[in-house]
Formats: structure tokens, C-alpha cells, sequence
């Protein structure tokens, strides 16, 4: 399995980083996680195909998250050409959220027609659903936008990949990352308790109980950036290539 880092950076550009997106080869399927809104932008710079991505998991419905998928649906209908099925899957609300975001951004994309099939699909909290060949069951966290926010964790080819998306500690984080063969997790902060977000101090308190494989954090701060990784964790770089 091979994921590139497209973007590991906050909402606000800490680092010069891009915003969250994560692209991940498998054997028979390719997707993003999250698509946060500079993530157009990532794609052409690491060369990514975005003709090649069938599907696309949003945690949940911030800019940062999920603000570039109007940019990747009219690139694929004026620019790439795309002529085959692409699915966008998010959290309760995603469509009517997509439509007003893509309203917002393009008035009139949402409704024109379209050379591709856009299937939009709506996960359901704590429920396992196949999409596209991958297994995944999303579980609520601590961080509100105006839905239900998710972490994720992702069955395929037989490896487990598990992301936080964006939360403070929550149990649900044990169930999503146990024994994951790759767990990203946000570590916006060291040490600080910051609401609806996660510090590394209180994550790393908790990993002898969720017992990744391997621990990349991500979405940090400037508190985070300017320290090495802690030990036993990894951080995220743009552009960075993970097998797993």
C-alpha cells in the first residue's frame, strides 16, 4: 500500500504547508482522504492523476477538509476530461453541503451536466460500509461542523489505515487506530489543551492502548512544528511517500 502526503498542514497555513489531503494506491483502486481546499493546487504539483482517483473520503465539513472538491469536479469536467465515475463519501449532510459549497465557489456547477457519474454517498456513524473496494467504518469525534465529524478507518488489501480527521481525545480514537498498520493522527499542539483539538501529549498518553504499527502525526500547529517529533511518532511532511 502507498499513501503521499498531498497536504498535512492546519487551517490557516501554518508552515507553508498544504491543507489535508491523502492519496493512497492500492491494488485495484486509488483515493484521496479529505480534500481540503488547496488541494487542487497539490495534486499538479506531485503529479498526481486525478483522472485515476475513484473515490474521495471526507471526514468531515471544514474548508481545510473538504473546501477543494468543487475545484477537483470542474477540473475533471473542463480540464482533465474525466469520462469515468468518481464517488465523493461524507458524513451525514455532505450533499447538501457540496451543493451550497459548490454554489458558493461557481454558482451554477452544482447543477450542469456533466461527461462523468458523480455519486455522492452518505456514511453512516459506527456502520461498516464498502465503497469503491475499500472497507471503512467512520466514528464520531469531538470537533463541530455543522455535521457529524468522523475518524476513519480504512480496510484494503489487507492492511488498516486510520485517520483522526479533526478531534480532542475521544475514545473513539482507541477503536478507530487499534493495532492499525498506519494511524495519521492530528497533533495540532504539544501540550496545550485547545477545545476540539488534539495535543500530542494527551495522544501519546493513549498509543500503548491503541498500539499502531506506526504513528505519523499531522495537522500541526506552529507549537508542533518548530519541536522534533516525539518519540515512537513520525511527522507528516508535503509530498511525503508512505509504504505500509
Amino acid at each position: 500500500m502507498r499513501l503521499q502526503v498531498l497536504g498535512c498542514g492546519d487551517a490557516f497555513g501554518s508552515g507553508g504547508r498544504f491543507q489535508t489531503c491523502f492519496h493512497v494506491t492500492a491494488a485495484a483502486t486509488r483515493f484521496l482522504i479529505d480534500c481540503g481546499a488547496t488541494s487542487m493546487v497539490a495534486i499538479r504539483r506531485f503529479g498526481i492523476d486525478p483522472n485515476a482517483i475513484d473515490t474521495v473520503f471526507v471526514t468531515h465539513l471544514h474548508g481545510d477538509h473538504f473546501g477543494g472538491l468543487p475545484f477537483l469536479i470542474l477540473d475533471a469536467q473542463l480540464v482533465s476530461r474525466r469520462d469515468r465515475p468518481l464517488t465523493l463519501a461524507g458524513p451525514p449532510g455532505f450533499r447538501q453541503r457540496l451543493t451550497v459549497l459548490m454554489e458558493s465557489c461557481f454558482p451554477g456547477s452544482s447543477t450542469i451536466e456533466r461527461k462523468f457519474a458523480l455519486e455522492l454517498i452518505e456514511l453512516a456513524p459506527e456502520t461498516r460500509a464498502t465503497v469503491n473496494g475499500v472497507a471503512l467504518t467512520p466514528y464520531v469525534v469531538s470537533h463541530p461542523s455543522g455535521a457529524p465529524s468522523f475518524a476513519l478507518r480504512l480496510e484494503i488489501d489487507g492492511k488498516v489505515l486510520a485517520y483522526s480527521g479533526d478531534t480532542e481525545w475521544v475514545e473513539a480514537l482507541t477503536q478507530a487506530g487499534r493495532d492499525a498498520d498506519l494511524f495519521i493522527c492530528e497533533a495540532y499542539v504539544y501540550a496545550k489543551k485547545v477545545k476540539c483539538h488534539l495535543d500530542a501529549v494527551t495522544l501519546l498518553a493513549h498509543v500503548p492502548r491503541i498500539r499502531p504499527k506506526r504513528l505519523i502525526l499531522t495537522h500541526m500547529g506552529p507549537d508542533m512544528l518548530e519541536r522534533a517529533a516525539p518519540p515512537g511518532c513520525e511527522r507528516a511532511e508535503d509530498g511525503q511517500v508512505i509504504e505500509f
